[in-house]
């Protein structure tokens, strides 16, 4: 009897792991994702929370609040510093 009541218990963790993923806090869960970023060098993006309405056409990057809302990517353009002003004569 044991033995069947294995593969059952499985399948059953395999089920509800997302949903315990998706259940994590959004500020944590894009903290991740940024730390991931940055540790691949990826440099000049935003990551911004937003109700699952929102995220339509965008590129989602992750799921949060129990699946409410998402985390989207986007790249921006970095920010050049200002040019030297001109000598005074």
């Amino acid at each position: 009897m044991p033995g069947k009541l294995a593969p059952s218990l499985f399948v059953v963790a395999l089920l509800c792991a997302p949903v315990a993923h998706a259940a994590k806090p959004c500020e944590e869960l894009a903290l991740e994702i940024a730390a991931k970023l940055d540790a691949k060098g990826v440099k000049d993006y935003s990551l911004e929370i937003v109700p699952n309405e929102l995220a339509q056409g965008e590129t989602v990057v992750g799921s949060c609040e129990g699946g409410t809302r998402k985390i989207t990517y986007a790249r921006v353009k970095p920010n050049k510093p200002d040019p030297a002003p001109p000598p005074k004569n």
